[in-house]
Order: structure tokens, then C-alpha cells, then sequence
């Protein structure tokens, strides 16, 4: 076992690869079509099996597209891995789609309607508020 210093390491290590691989090094059109990021990456703590989070920007069809793209450039991605991060056995690849990105998103601007909606109609007749008083 790993300690915990040196995985999250190799998971920092492995997400700037993966983000520099993305933009230079798969060829794969389908991967292009939406636009991808490393999100996070998490490593088991014997350092065989690494998961992937990606965000993908785009609609419904290109995220299914650029994943499917992503799932079939999965052994490329393990062997250039493998040259350029030294370690005893390269991981095992696996790509998740993170879509907590949307969710937040959702979420705020679910909450700024509802400020939107409670806060009270100023009348166009109201003093400014950062105007001097006479004393």
C-alpha cells in the first residue's frame, strides 16, 4: 500500500498528463467534439486502478460521442501513461463522466431565481440610498 501523500501524488501526476494527452495527443475526432476536461482523478491506494473524472461541455450527443471516444482511446492513454509516468505497473484506465459541474450550475441559478423572485420591487421614486443627509 501506498501512503496517502504519495497517491493523491500520482493522482495529481496522472490528471496533468491525461489534461496535456487531451489536448495534443489523441486523434480521435470524437474526443474533439465536446469540450473535455480533467475534473479529478482518483488512484486506488495500491496504485492499480485510476478513475477519471472528466467534464464534458456540449450537448447530449456529443458528451455520449466524446465518451465513447474516450472509452475506446483507453489503452493508448494507459501505455503513454506508462512512458511518462515512472512506476512499477501503469493503472488501469477508467473514464467517468463528472457532471457536478451542471448540477451547480443548475443549483445556482435555481437559487438567484428565487432571490430574483422574494426580493421587493423598488419604486422608481426611492431616494438614493448613498446620498448625504443633511444634519
Amino acid at each position: 500500500m501506498a501512503t496517502s501523500r504519495r497517491v493523491s501524488r500520482v493522482a495529481e501526476l496522472i490528471k496533468r498528463e491525461v489534461s496535456q494527452m487531451l489536448l495534443n495527443g489523441i486523434k480521435d475526432d470524437r474526443v474533439g467534439s465536446g469540450m473535455v476536461s480533467v475534473t479529478d482523478v482518483d488512484v486506488s491506494g495500491d496504485l492499480q486502478h485510476a478513475k477519471i473524472y472528466v467534464s464534458i461541455y456540449g450537448t447530449e450527443e456529443a458528451k455520449a460521442e466524446t465518451m465513447a471516444g474516450l472509452k475506446s482511446a483507453t489503452g493508448y492513454v494507459r501505455s503513454e501513461l506508462g512512458a511518462r509516468v515512472r512506476l512499477r505497473r501503469t493503472p488501469e484506465v477508467i473514464f467517468i463522466e463528472d457532471r457536478s459541474i451542471e448540477r451547480g450550475t443548475k443549483i445556482l441559478s435555481l437559487l438567484n431565481k428565487l432571490q430574483y423572485e422574494r426580493s421587493p420591487e423598488t419604486p422608481d421614486n426611492k431616494e438614493d440610498i448613498g446620498a448625504e443627509e443633511d444634519w
